[in-house]
């Protein structure tokens, strides 16, 4: 058996972006029958949505979204990322540039080249995917983040990663 492919998905509070990216991610490969190549997650930069080392769940509306398209979050809860989940994951995937400042500043230099935006693989380089927490458009957040999991995966291929 191959070695699992390790992806984390990061945005600021991990209760919007990333958990909607982790979850997108992995309705496509289990819909695709390659679920068991991929270990899929996702955490935050900051500990705004962490009381007492207890995360918060999946912001509703978020959550509302990902249902519309028949995908489960149960249970998910905001995690901050730490400095060991750089030689965990083999990709690091930030939702926006800040994401990717605030990151660097965790786990220090990206000297293997794991760190990306996730638009960067829906061929939309250096474009964020905007915040529905400011924007209140969740659906807009869905299709970016569905765009830049299918280039993900997409990638993957034309690489031989998969």
């Amino acid at each position: 058996m191959q070695r699992k492919i390790k992806v984390l998905m990061v945005c600021h509070g991990n209760i919007c972006r990333s958990p909607m990216a982790e979850f997108i991610l992995k309705d496509m490969t289990q819909k695709r029958g390659i679920a068991d190549c991929f270990y899929i997650a996702s955490a935050a930069t900051s500990t705004e949505e962490i009381w007492n080392g207890v995360g918060n769940p999946v912001y509703p509306p978020a959550r509302e979204e990902l249902a519309k398209h028949g995908i489960s979050c149960a249970g998910k809860r905001a995690v901050q990322v730490c400095k060991a989940d750089y030689e965990k994951y083999d990709y690091l995937i930030c939702m926006d540039g800040n994401n990717l400042r605030n990151l660097s500043r965790i786990i220090g230099a990206d000297r293997d080249g794991k760190v990306s935006l996730l638009l960067d693989y829906a061929g939309r380089n250096g474009q964020a995917i905007a915040d529905p927490w400011y924007t209140g458009n969740f659906t807009a957040t869905y299709k970016d983040v569905s765009d830049g999991c299918e280039g993900f995966l997409q990638y993957l291929k034309e690489n031989g990663k998969l």
